[in-house]
C-alpha cells in the first residue's frame, strides 16, 4: 500500500513538474492577474479590487528550480489525495466492526470534502483578498513593493493548507462529541466569544477598512462554527443530551 501511494504521488509530481506553464500561469500565479475571476466578480459587485501589475522577483540562483520541485510535490499531494484516502480506507476497513464501517466511511468522505472546500475558499476568495491588500500596501510612496517568488509561494501554499485544515473543524467536533468530551450546549454558551474570534480572524486575513470584504471571509468561518454545533448536537450520545 505504501509503495502504491508513493508511486502515485511521484507520478503526479512528475506530470506537474512537466506541465510547468499550466501549473504556474493558470493556477499558482493566476491571482496576480487583474483578470482573475475573483477580481472580475468584485468589479461587478461595485468593489474596486485588483492588485494591478504585480511583478515577482527571484534573488537566489537555485530558488526557482527548488520552488518548482516543491510546488510539484505539494500539488501531487492534493491531486492524489482522493486515491490516498481510498488506499488508507482499504487498509483500515478490515480492522473495523461491521457497525463501525459506515460511520467511518462517512467521516472519511466528509474529511475529504471539507478539506477541498476550505482550499477552494482560500484560492478563490481569501488569498486574492490577502494578496490584493498586502501586495499593494505601502508605508510610503518611496518604498516600492518587490515581492519575491518564494514569499508568494510560501504564503499561497500555507494559506490554502491552513484553510483546508480549519475546515476540518466539524470532523474534529464530531470525534470529540462521540467520545463525550464536547457538548453542543458548551459551544452555544461560547457563541459570543466565537463571534469575536471569527471577526478577529477575518480582520487579520483581510486587514482593510472594507466591511463587505471582511464579511465575505467572516461568514464562511461563522457558518463553519454553526455547522460544528449542529454536528455535535446530532452526534452526542443519548445519555449526555441536555
Amino acid at each position: 500500500m505504501l509503495v502504491r501511494c508513493l508511486a502515485v504521488v511521484m507520478g503526479v509530481a512528475v506530470l506537474a513538474f512537466c506541465y510547468k506553464e499550466f501549473v504556474f500561469e493558470r493556477l499558482i500565479l493566476a491571482p496576480c492577474d487583474a483578470g482573475f475571476a475573483t477580481y472580475r466578480l468584485m468589479e461587478r459587485l461595485g468593489i474596486a479590487l485588483s492588485p494591478g501589475e504585480v511583478e515577482l522577483i527571484n534573488i537566489e540562483l537555485a530558488s526557482q528550480l527548488m520552488i518548482h520541485l516543491k510546488v510539484a510535490f505539494y500539488l501531487a499531494l492534493v491531486v492524489a489525495f482522493p486515491y490516498l484516502v481510498v488506499e488508507l480506507w482499504l487498509f483500515a476497513a478490515p480492522a473495523l466492526y461491521s457497525n463501525e464501517r459506515r460511520p467511518a466511511a462517512v467521516a472519511v468522505v466528509a474529511l475529504f470534502f471539507q478539506f477541498f472546500l476550505g482550499m477552494a475558499l482560500a484560492y478563490w476568495l481569501i488569498f486574492p483578498l490577502t494578496f490584493n491588500f498586502l501586495g499593494t500596501y505601502q508605508v510610503s510612496a518611496r518604498v516600492a513593493n518587490q515581492i519575491s517568488l518564494g514569499s508568494y509561494i510560501g504564503t499561497f501554499i500555507g494559506l490554502l493548507f491552513m484553510m483546508g485544515l480549519v475546515f476540518e473543524m466539524p470532523i474534529v467536533a464530531y470525534f470529540f462529541a462521540r467520545i463525550g468530551v464536547l457538548r453542543a450546549d458548551f459551544l452555544r454558551r461560547w457563541r459570543k466569544v466565537a463571534v469575536v474570534l471569527v471577526l478577529v480572524a477575518a480582520a487579520f486575513i483581510t486587514p482593510s477598512t472594507d466591511v463587505f470584504t471582511m464579511c465575505l471571509v467572516a461568514l464562511p468561518l461563522w457558518a463553519l462554527y454553526e455547522f460544528s454545533v449542529f454536528v455535535v448536537r446530532r452526534s452526542e450520545p443519548k445519555d449526555t443530551m441536555p
